[in-house]
């Protein structure tokens, strides 16, 4: 007996590549968006940016009360540790709590050195031209940064190098995003810098932290949506059984 003479044989003939279509079109959202959202997780998430935030805005308000240099970067040193302390008690990852920490540190450093108060966001602003610096490098020797600090959360490694063109562009495309955004930052600050305008400088440097931050992870998530699925890499047999 054909299909065709089967109870609803002809309509469930015509409804399978349809809905092996509608399936297929579903893992591969469902897997692009599983990767895009991993673009949070990389960059320390929401705890991750109110460590970076929150020291610089204790040492701008600890200043407008003291005025003393010393006692503003304390502070915010101060700050810094009690997050990784926090992280540590916790058993998180204090990678983005600790980097926070050399940061404010060095930049407490050469404010009590020196005397200045914006010497302590001098350390910032540099890490930010060398970032994007090195952002816009790797994109140009066709191994955006984006890329490779996704790959390993994903579980696509560097898959997408040789083996998925769509997603090299996609990666490429976001570090290019990043370049242009976080660029910003160091172009509105570093003429401040110069004013020696503490207040201002401080202030529009806790403004600028966060934001433009959240901006780059959400084109970066957008540009994944629809790029095509991570390949995930296969480890060979030494790598499974370790």
């Amino acid at each position: 007996m054909s299909v065709s003479n089967l109870p609803g044989g002809e309509a469930a003939a015509q409804l399978d590549p349809v809905a092996d279509a509608a399936a297929e079109e579903a893992a591969r959202k469902a897997a692009s968006k599983e990767a895009a959202d991993t673009v949070l997780k990389a960059f320390g998430g929401v705890r991750g940016m109110i460590d970076m935030t929150l020291p610089g805005l204790v040492f701008i308000v600890t200043y407008n009360l003291t005025h003393q240099v010393s006692t503003s970067a304390w502070a915010a040193l101060g700050l810094s540790a009690l997050f990784v302390v926090a992280r540590l008690a916790r058993r998180e990852t204090i990678q983005h709590a600790f980097s926070g920490v050399f940061g404010v540190a060095l930049g407490a450093w050469i404010s009590m050195k020196s005397g200045k108060a914006e010497d302590f966001y001098l350390p910032g602003l540099l890490w930010n031209v060398g970032y994007c610096i090195a952002l816009a490098t790797s994109a140009l020797v066709r191994w955006p940064m984006i890329g490779v600090m996704l790959g390993p959360i994903t579980g696509e490694m560097f898959t997408w190098r040789k083996e998925n063109p769509g997603r090299l562009a996609a990666y490429t495309k976001a570090t290019w995003a990043w370049v242009v955004i976080m660029g910003l930052k160091p172009l509105v600050l570093f003429p401040l810098y110069f004013t020696h305008n503490v207040n201002l400088l401080g202030w529009l440097k806790v403004a600028l932290g966060i934001p433009p931050l959240l901006l780059a992870m959400y084109v970066t998530w957008q540009i994944l949506l629809k790029a095509p699925p991570p390949i995930k890499a296969q480890l060979d047999e030494e790598e499974s059984a370790n």
